[in-house]
């Protein structure tokens, strides 16, 4: 199938599954996840209209985003190294894995330096796996405090990545427990901090995501096909 083909019935899957939670389609949005695939691949998801484009990787992105100037709103959602974060100062709509005050801080200063203001999210590691980035559920208040402070950043909501599974719904529990944790950062009334976005659900598990309450779903493969591993 086509990326044309592709992005229709992922449209469709998304308004479904919206649908079927009580949820408006409108309020689940697309993150099309473009890393390893070529600036071409880009543009024809572009021309279906897909707005965000999520990447992984600094230099893939500032490539990308020079060769395809123009509508396009680019989310960082990978492993952020605090000595890369200029690099993409002022590219990047959105950072979807913000886990550590220290790399706060230089988004922070880098976009300050720049004088405008970054939109981002907390990652959490619900799973508690070594292997992926996040901050602890006992740790996130804290952090969200702290963050909250930095007069750059916009704390928007949060971010997980589950564990993988066969079976779409053992996911269910991981983004369930996100959306809990996002009524409890609201709770705590943080001046500043909004939990409007929740960025979760993948290509196999995306449909779990919104019955949970995903607004942000990042997709990849069931897009632009299986994507090159580097």
């Amino acid at each position: 199938m086509s990326i044309a083909d592709n992005f229709s019935l992922i449209r469709t899957r998304i308004a479904a599954a919206a649908l079927k939670a009580g949820r408006d389609p409108a309020a689940v949005r697309l993150v099309a996840v473009s890393k390893t695939k070529p600036a071409a691949a880009v543009a024809e998801a572009r021309e279906c209209g897909q707005l965000i484009f999520g990447e992984n990787y600094v230099q893939e992105l500032v490539g990308k985003a020079v060769e395809l100037p123009g509508a396009i709103s680019w989310h960082f959602i990978g492993n952020l190294q605090s000595n890369k974060v200029r690099q993409i100062a002022g590219l990047v709509d959105m950072i979807h894995s913000v886990d550590r005050i220290s790399l706060a801080r230089e988004i922070d200063r880098q976009w300050g330096e720049i004088g405008r203001s970054c939109d981002i999210l907390i990652q959490v590691n619900i799973s508690h796996e070594a292997t992926k980035g996040g901050t602890s559920q006992s740790q996130l208040l804290d952090l969200v405090g702290e963050v909250a402070e930095l007069p750059q950043l916009r704390v928007k909501g949060l971010m997980t990545l589950p564990p993988f599974f066969d079976d779409p719904e053992a996911a269910r529990p991981y983004f369930r427990a996100l959306r809990e944790l996002a009524g409890e950062v609201e709770a705590a009334g943080i001046a500043g901090v909004e939990m409007h976005e929740l960025s979760m659900g993948m290509s196999g598990d995306f449909e779990a995501a919104i019955a949970e309450g995903a607004t942000l779903i990042r997709v990849g493969s069931a897009l632009f096909g299986e994507r090159d591993y580097r």
